[in-house]
């Protein structure tokens, strides 16, 4: 049997290979698992009008140049706003979707609760980069959630992280994600949720996509949050959460 073509998105924060490393080794070899960085990391700053849009393009040209015409697509945090908005675009290349808290999901049936939240995250713009980050990994987590702490002198590439957040943020203020292109995706959608992460950020935006997709699987992780993942602390039991989600997927397909 042909091994199950993966495409895996990172976040804003870690890069591909770290991110994944331990999830790639956990599905086992039969698994073809491509951790794919960012477009947005490819220079030091923030490629000219960056976008979700540059992203997709990115995707479209791994999957080229592996010769995939289909593939199952992950995307955590950021990686996960991505991979919605490369559904919404290229349906028919994504053989199934899963999310590991996507950082956004449009910008339909907000609560006042979330709309609050992310005037609270545009407020982050006043910061200093030393203070950025450990407020914007603050309002991502619950008030009781513990926080890693700082690992001692931080990686060259960290230093690109504050611009990077900041144009994530900005593309999702004016980038047009369809709810109905999501809403006709026939396939499955595997959504991964932190007990600990801000219910009013991650658990919101996973009960909105809960009423968009037609064939939608929610699990909560109940002692992770955003910062501490289960791709990353977890790998084990997320990966046959996946292998079952795709293998369903593949059957469905088969099966006409």
């Amino acid at each position: 049997m042909e091994p199950k073509r993966v495409i895996l998105l990172p976040g804003a924060v870690l890069p591909a290979e770290p991110a994944y490393g331990e999830l790639i080794k956990a599905l086992g070899p039969d698994v073809n698992a491509v951790a794919k960085d960012l477009e947005l990391y490819s220079g030091d700053a923030p490629p000219p009008g960056w976008s979700l849009d540059t992203e997709i393009d990115g995707i479209l040209r791994e999957a080229d140049a592996r010769r995939w015409n289909t593939f199952h697509l992950l995307g955590y945090s950021g990686g996960g706003a991505v991979a919605l908005a490369f559904v919404a675009k290229h349906p028919d290349s994504v053989q199934s979707l899963a999310l590991l808290e996507p950082a956004w999901a449009g910008t339909w049936d907000w609560s006042p609760e979330h709309t609050q939240l992310w005037e609270e995250y545009d407020e982050l713009d006043l910061l200093p980069p030393d203070e950025f980050m450990a407020a914007f990994m603050r309002l991502g987590v619950k008030p009781d959630a513990v926080l890693p702490p700082p690992s001692g002198d931080s990686p060259p590439w960290m230093g690109k992280r504050p611009a990077g957040i900041r144009a994530f943020m900005q593309t999702f203020k004016d980038y047009a994600l369809e709810r109905e292109k999501l809403a006709s995706f026939p396939r499955p959608v595997f959504l991964a949720l932190g007990g600990l992460s801000n219910p009013v950020d991650y658990g919101e935006v996973a009960e909105r996509l809960s009423k968009v997709f037609r064939d939608f699987r929610l699990e909560v992780f109940e002692e992770r949050h955003h910062f501490d993942p289960p791709h990353r602390i977890e790998p084990a039991r997320l990966a046959g959460m996946l292998r079952a989600h795709w293998e369903r997927s593949e059957n469905r397909a088969r099966l006409g």
